[in-house]
């Protein structure tokens, strides 16, 4: 129980890490460093550290970022940390302070509502490598770079795989939080527009509808409308639903957790499934590993390749934390290597990366390739691909 609580809160904060906090969330102080300091050149590091609810994640992220400045031995440039707050507000405070103070290279902010502020609202007069990404699409400052964990990237990628695999007519099961309806929405739109076919399947942990959705040739699921002259005008129960004819489907995709999708594909047969890298969350030892059998999911190289030439040079975090912390870790890693292109003048970031191969994407963002795995005799193993699309 108390292992489930530790893991909501982790998942929690992660949610509003990579999808914003809300104003009444905002209220906490910074330790931004106070207004003037002596000027030097540096490489600004902006998180929210010792914030309540995203501390843990900036922590794990600025772990990794020292790790690879470690591992670089000399530094072209010290970096700073600045401590900031979730408030926007302050975030941009501390953006301005570490700018006047003489950063060359700043790193952050992590959560999206500043970002989305410094990308609208804020001059960038210096290369900064935001670690989210901004809620608008549109022209963003030439000085601002984006390099996150998206949901969306995981699910496009996704639908990228199935349809090389070919796969044409997907059955989506999605839950109900905004970062499953995000999934659900980006891997509807991008496989649409490959030229797939989709069918929405709402996720329910009850056998019975699970064992209706499972079954291939009937499975979509409708509310039945009640006979008035067969129910007490008083009978307040949901109507029953009933069973109508689906297309010959050729896969699922998984827009759900861990936990939930362990649940769904005991029902799901022989079909092949995809997912996010949402139901890896390491090696969850073989009885685990076995409840996701034959499921196919995209991730970073840090979470499947560990024998990568560009993986295994760097340290893992000590002491191992959960898998969602891992990845945070790993884009602290990235980040460094980013910023040290920044700071030599590059402006087209290009990477063979441990969260991914990181080229230059849209709107300032840059761009992650995920590789693909898949759970076989209990264990998460690397999918070799063929070939692979541009990430997006």
């Amino acid at each position: 129980m108390i292992q489930r609580l530790l893991r909501a809160a982790t998942l929690t904060g992660l949610v509003f890490v990579l999808y914003g906090a809300s104003a009444a969330l905002a209220s906490e102080a910074g330790n931004t460093p106070a207004a003037g300091p002596t000027q030097s050149a540096h490489i600004a590091l902006l998180l929210p550290v010792q914030s309540k609810l995203f501390g843990q994640h900036a922590r794990a992220l600025r772990n990794g970022f020292r790790a690879a400045a470690k591992v670089q031995g000399r530094e072209v440039l010290p970096v700073r940390e600045y401590a900031v707050s979730e408030d926007v507000g302050n975030v941009l405070e501390g953006y301005r302070t570490a700018v006047a103070a003489g950063a060359q290279v700043v790193v952050g902010p992590l959560t999206r509502d500043a970002v989305t502020a410094l990308a609208f609202g804020e001059p960038v007069p210096v290369p900064t490598l935001a670690l989210n990404v901004a809620d608008n699409t549109g022209r963003v400052p030439d000085n601002l770079y984006m390099l996150s964990l998206q949901v969306e990237t995981e699910a496009r990628q996704s639908a990228q795989l199935a349809w090389r695999e070919g796969r044409r007519n997907a059955v989506i099961i999605s839950g109900s939080s905004p970062v499953q309806r995000r999934m659900q929405s980006a891997f509807t739109s991008e496989f649409l527009q490959l030229g797939g076919k989709v069918t929405d399947v709402a996720y329910s942990a009850d056998p019975a509808t699970l064992s209706q959705i499972g079954r291939s040739s009937i499975a979509l699921l409708e509310p039945e409308k009640p006979n008035p002259g067969q129910r007490d005008s008083n009978d307040r129960r949901k109507p029953e639903q009933r069973i109508i004819a689906r297309s010959s489907e050729d896969m699922y995709f998984l827009a759900l957790d861990y936990s939930a999708a362990r649940t769904a594909r005991a029902y799901l047969g022989a079909t092949p499934i995809y997912a996010t890298s949402s139901v890896h969350i390491g090696d969850p030892g073989p009885l685990a590993g076995y409840d996701l059998a034959g499921i196919t999911f995209v991730d970073m190289p840090w979470m499947l390749e560990p024998n990568h030439a560009a993986v295994m040079i760097y340290p893992r975090a000590n002491p191992r934390s959960t898998a969602d912390l891992e990845r945070l870790y790993a884009l602290g890693i990235d980040a460094w290597r980013a910023a040290q292109l920044l700071l030599a003048g590059a402006r087209d970031i290009r990477l063979d990366g441990v969260t991914g191969q990181l080229s230059p994407g849209p709107d300032g963002q840059i761009a992650r390739l995920l590789v693909a795995g898949r759970y076989v005799d209990g264990q998460p193993r690397l999918l070799e691909t063929a070939s692979r699309e541009p990430a997006r």
